[in-house]
């Protein structure tokens, strides 16, 4: 069975066509040591440049960032 099968509801079709246009960067805030998700439409790609740097996190501590509550989202206008 191909992706292409798959029948979403209609609610579901409109955030799949969202979603692709969409962009992210995840990561940890030096300062803060949050686990920071920045989002934003394809348009503000330029924009992700002019943000503080987000180093990279591990699996385990994303998991822990979900688990304690410590996840901080940002959306890129």
């Amino acid at each position: 069975m191909s992706d292409d099968s798959i029948q979403l509801p209609p609610q579901l079709a409109g955030l799949e066509a969202l979603g692709g246009q969409l962009v992210w960067r995840i990561g940890k805030d030096d300062l803060s040591d949050e686990v920071v998700v920045r989002l934003g439409f394809a348009s503000a790609t330029p924009r992700f440049a002019h943000l503080p740097r987000l180093r990279s996190a591990s699996d385990q501590e994303l998991q822990a960032a979900l688990d304690a509550d410590r996840v901080v989202i940002e959306w890129v206008d």
